[in-house]
C-alpha cells in the first residue's frame, strides 16, 4: 500500500467530512512524496525533476510517474497537483472496492462520494490505521491539511525532508485556493438567486 491509499482509507475510517477535491489533491501530493521517496523524482525549488525509472508495483504510482513531465523546465508541483489530482478520489474508491478494499456500508448515515462504503477489514486497513496510531508524520500532515485531524499544526508535523515539506506546502495552498473558489461560487450564487428573486 501507498501514503495515498492510506490516506484514503484513514479518510474514511474516521468518517470526517472531506471534500473530494480537497482529498484528491491530498491523494496527488500524497503520490508525489512517495515518488520522491522511491528516487523517481526530486524537488528542484517549485518544480518536479524525473529521476531514474522507478521499480514501482502500485497501478496508481505507475500512472503518476509515467504522467510526469520529462523536458524542462519540467512541472511546477502546484500544477501538477492540479493535473494529477483531477477525480483522483473517485478514482481511489473504484481501485479499493475492485480490490476488496471497501465494502458496502451496513448502517448510519456516513456517504462518501455517490455510495456508502467504509474499508473492510483488511492487512491495507490495519496497516493504515497503524501508521495514523503512530502518527507518521507524513500521513498526519497530509490529514492535517485537508482537515481530518485538526490536533497538528504545522510545527509539530515532524517532518524532516525539505522535498517533502515543499510537497505538504504546495497540498496546503491549493486546498486554500479551491477553498476561496468555492467560497466565490457560493457568493455568486447567492447574489445570482437573490436578483431574480427581487426586492
Amino acid at each position: 500500500m501507498t501514503t495515498a491509499k492510506d490516506l484514503f482509507i484513514i479518510a474514511m475510517d474516521l468518517k470526517r467530512s472531506v471534500g473530494q477535491g480537497d482529498l484528491s489533491l491530498a491523494l496527488a501530493g500524497a503520490e508525489l512524496i512517495d515518488l520522491i521517496r522511491a528516487g523517481a523524482v526530486a524537488v528542484d525549488g517549485d518544480r518536479i525533476v524525473p529521476g531514474g525509472p522507478p521499480t514501482l508495483d502500485d497501478q496508481f504510482m505507475g500512472e503518476a510517474a509515467a504522467g510526469l513531465t520529462r523536458q524542462a523546465p519540467y512541472e511546477r508541483i502546484e500544477d501538477w497537483l492540479w493535473r494529477r489530482g483531477r477525480d483522483l478520489s473517485a478514482a481511489y474508491q473504484a481501485a479499493l472496492e475492485k480490490d476488496g478494499e471497501l465494502k458496502p456500508q451496513r448502517s448510519g448515515r456516513w456517504s462518501f462520494g455517490t455510495e456508502r462504503v467504509e474499508p473492510a477489514d483488511t492487512p491495507a486497513r490495519r496497516r493504515a490505521a497503524a501508521r495514523w496510531k503512530e502518527k507518521e508524520p507524513v500521513l498526519a500532515a497530509l490529514a492535517s491539511v485537508v482537515g481530518i485531524d485538526g490536533a497538528h499544526s504545522e510545527e509539530e508535523t515532524g517532518l524532516d525532508d525539505e522535498a517533502v515539506t515543499t510537497v505538504v506546502a504546495a497540498v496546503h495552498d491549493a486546498v486554500m485556493e479551491l477553498e476561496a473558489v468555492r467560497q466565490r461560487r457560493t457568493i455568486e450564487n447567492t447574489a445570482f438567486a437573490n436578483l431574480w428573486r427581487g426586492p
